[in-house]
């Protein structure tokens, strides 16, 4: 305060001097002092400058040219030189520093955006009044400054006057659209998406894109986008300087280009639907919302309005999407919109949530359950659904099958060559969505009528591909399908009856579950998740004598965001743990239909000195505690993210309410709950990484990554070491493998080596040394016959580890055999 106080006098003595030398050198000693940021009651120094008369500000412009050339002047002088030439000579004539002007307006083009208290954007004005137009990427930059939370009002001016380039440059898809842009109708329509900064579109702004719309006509408009938005999440054209702290900007959108995306899907949403269109926005949808370092989703509002866009838009293949993306999307606004988007369409419909979510499942073109011919003259192009992918296979005019696209189909037919291709990542992706749909339903408590469930499931063209794989009670009969009908475990068939559920082995005989797993591999079914071969979780007596709560997912270490991803996925409530003081609520999965809610207590972990954080402040780990049960509606347990005791949060004089006994727990809900929390510990604890042999960071996780890592299997590996007693006899190693307990054993030439069924960590002779072997990130099994079911990833890496160690004189990868 004192010192802008001393600078305010300064100013004015200076002025009242009548020296203009003296007073550029105050300004210049003031920019120091301020760091360059004139904020605050420092701009009352710059309005005392301003307000000077013409012929004294060229004075004192001249004498800020001789300090800028100055001997003794450095970098930072003669930027704040420049900038204060900038301030003072506008609306002069004469034009001092051009090319120091413009080189600095160069190396700002790099910047992501431009502090405001700066005032840099008076070099910008002063470039313009000479004629001359701003670079793009300096344009690029202040209309991002422009956006800043704390954007000035003088910055904001700036931006209304750069109207050219339409789009910021150094983002494919927009410098595409400003290629695309030749005429004016073009150029109009993205001028308009720029001014789609509100959640949704008013009647006004749909006024004005409608009539775009009629000039341009649909067709051109949807013809020209879509292009675009396959660009959209591109690497940038040109990279801006990485911040020290703070998110990835190369990796995010630019905020003024994604405001044009969000106004390009208003414009799509008012187009007559089309299925490329609907294609557009979900993968818009779905991009928009990958993780960007130190930020989390790219940008969640062009998702949400990407989600608005289809929910106005009638027809099959847009409510498809929605139902596709609500089963895909883990961020809760955008899943939230998601979920009123198809609670709207239901209750328009008068159907439930889960009728509605079933008949948005398109057909995709196929004529009979994963199966579909096209003919394109004298070829057929045949869609064939193989498990969780679709394959397109082609047939000559004598029906021989032929590899690869016949080239009479690219010639004549490359329209719906392309469509085929589409559809086929349309049902790709579809197949995944549904399978998680049924995979959660176990905890729905759904019944069908067995009608309903026909045409939905069990004979609909693509959900019956997965629907026919699994295990249904008919009138409490278990039923299966295979050769064509649905049968009991002694095949007979069974052709009618009432009421409808998916079949969950909890309650069922060891000896029922066994029956129906050599169905399974008798008749080949491969199921899309386990079912016949799902882990039970039956209470432990350690579970009874604790009571109201399970320890045993406790004292695991976890890396934190794959554990948060996962968990979205499975349809639990997470918050990040961050390393402030701050509390959140434990990882939580409600469970309306049983009026149960489910918590597993976790705290972060960063260490003695909290090293191990991001450079937004969460958590890479966390210690995981007891799983609880609470009635519904309970008040909210919370804890100090860095750790602590939970308690109930009470308001409004509430009462306590007590975890109930597991022994009240549904053992059906039971059973899924701890099946889930021993999927994320699966997944996401440090002891299933191979590279922390050493313990992780200051080693001090290597007594839980040992025990973790070569310790008791829990239920999925017993799971995974039945399924490979089977297994293995069918290899052609099978002569050189054996289990043994927890490991895997494979007899090699260099050496024998134990492979954990849980972590997947090798051990090898002599002396159990261990053998560090990093997978690929997404393995794919070896051809081992058989599979039982799909989506064991670490049976995967398990098969691929065997392979290669039985016939390890073959392994060349270096980082390998320094070890053997």
């Amino acid at each position: 305060m004192a010192q802008i106080q001393k600078y305010k006098e300064l100013v004015g003595q200076r002025i009242a001097e009548g020296d203009p030398g003296a007073l550029a050198v105050d300004l210049l000693k003031a920019a120091s002092v301020n760091n360059g940021h004139w904020s605050g009651r420092w701009t009352q120094v710059l309005d005392r400058v301003r307000e000077l008369p013409a012929d004294t500000r060229k004075l004192v412009a001249d004498a800020l040219v001789d300090q800028y050339h100055s001997e003794q002047a450095g970098p930072i002088a003669r930027d704040n030189a420049l900038t204060l030439l900038g301030i003072v000579s506008k609306g002069l004539s004469h034009n001092l520093l051009a090319a120091e002007r413009l080189k600095k307006l160069d190396e700002m083009s790099r910047q992501h955006s431009i502090w405001y208290s700066t005032q840099c954007e008076d070099l910008a004005e002063a470039e313009i009044a000479a004629g001359r137009p701003l670079a793009p990427a300096v344009v690029a930059v202040f209309r991002r400054a422009a956006l800043e939370t704390y954007g000035s009002k003088s910055m904001a001016e700036l931006a209304a006057k750069l109207t050219t380039p339409v789009l910021n440059v150094g983002e494919e898809w927009a410098e595409q659209a400003i290629r695309d842009a030749t005429d004016p109708d073009l150029r109009a329509l993205l001028a308009h998406a720029t001014t789609a900064t509100a959640a949704k579109p008013t009647a006004k702004w749909d006024k004005r894109a409608a009539a775009l719309v009629d000039v341009l006509g649909a067709e051109r408009i949807r013809e020209t986008v879509l292009p675009w938005l396959a660009l959209v999440g591109r690497p940038r054209t040109f990279e801006l300087q990485r911040q020290t702290y703070g998110p990835d900007v190369n990796s995010a959108f630019d905020p003024y280009n994604a405001n044009a995306l969000r106004g390009i899907t208003w414009f799509l949403s008012l187009l007559p639907a089309h299925p490329d269109t609907t294609r557009a926005l979900g993968g818009l949808v779905e991009t928009s919302l990958k993780k960007v370092a130190g930020l989390g989703p790219r940008n969640p509002k062009v998702a949400n309005a990407a989600v608005n866009a289809l929910a106005r838009i009638e027809g099959e293949a847009a409510l498809a999407e929605l139902a596709r993306l609500a089963t895909r999307v883990t961020f809760k606004g955008t899943l939230k919109l998601l979920n009123s988007g198809l609670d709207a369409r239901a209750e328009a419909m008068g159907l439930s949530r889960e009728e509605i979510e079933e008949l948005a499942v398109p057909a995709y073109g196929l004529t009979e359950v994963g199966r579909a011919e096209h003919r394109l003259g004298e070829v057929t192009a045949l869609l064939e659904v193989q498990g969780p992918k679709v394959v397109l296979s082609w047939r000559n005019a004598d029906g021989k099958a032929v590899k690869g696209v016949p080239a009479a189909v690219r010639r004549d037919h490359a329209d719906e060559l392309k469509e085929l291709k589409a559809t086929v990542k349309d049902i790709d992706k579809m197949l995944a969505a549904q399978s998680e749909r049924l995979d959660r339903q176990f905890l729905a408590r759904r019944t069908w009528p067995y009608a309903a469930w026909r045409e939905r499931y069990v004979d609909h063209p693509l959900v019956g591909t997965l629907a026919r794989r699994l295990l249904w009670r008919i009138d409490g009969t278990t039923v299966g399908y295979a050769d064509g009908e649905l049968r009991t475990p002694a095949d007979a068939p069974v052709t009618g009856g009432s009421e409808v559920e998916l079949w969950h082995p909890v309650g069922h005989e060891p000896a029922e579950i066994v029956a129906w797993r050599d169905w399974l591999e008798r008749h080949g079914v491969t199921q899309p998740f386990k079912q016949a071969h799902r882990e039970v979780y039956l209470l432990t007596d350690a579970e009874r004598a604790t009571a109201t709560y399970s320890n045993r997912f406790a004292a695991h270490v976890l890396r934190q965001h794959q554990f948060h991803s996962l968990a979205a996925i499975r349809g639990w409530h997470n918050k990040l743990r961050l390393a402030v003081d701050d509390e959140a609520p434990p990882a939580v999965r409600e469970l309306p239909q049983w009026g149960l809610r489910a918590e597993y207590w976790i705290a972060g972990d960063g260490g003695e000195t909290y090293e191990d954080i991001t450079d937004s402040g969460s958590f890479l780990r966390l210690r995981t505690d007891q799983v609880r049960f609470y009635p519904a509606g309970a008040p909210q347990n919370s804890a100090h993210c860095c750790g602590g005791e939970y308690r109930m949060w009470l308001r409004d004089g509430a009462d306590p309410v007590d975890p109930l006994p597991l022994t009240d727990i549904p053992p059906l809900v039971l059973s899924e709950v701890l099946r889930d929390v021993d999927l994320f510990v699966g997944v996401a604890s440090v002891g299933n990484d191979p590279a922390w042999q050493d313990g992780g960071p200051g080693g001090r996780f290597r007594e839980y990554w040992t025990s973790y890592g070569f310790g008791d299997l829990g239920a999925s590996a017993e799971t995974r070491r039945a399924l490979l007693e089977r297994l293995i006899p069918r290899l052609a190693i099978a002569d050189r493998c054996a289990i043994e307990g927890r490991f895997l054993h494979v007899k090699g030439e260099r050496h024998t080596y134990k492979i954990h069924l849980g972590s997947g960590n090798i051990l090898m002779t002599p002396n159990d040394q261990y053998l560090c072997i990093v997978p690929k990130s997404n393995p794919s099994a070896p051809q081992a016959g058989y599979l039982p079911y799909e989506g064991d990833r670490m049976l995967a890496v398990i098969l691929s580890k065997a392979m290669m160690l039985a016939d390890d004189t073959e392994i060349t990868d270096p980082t390998i055999l320094s070890q053997l």
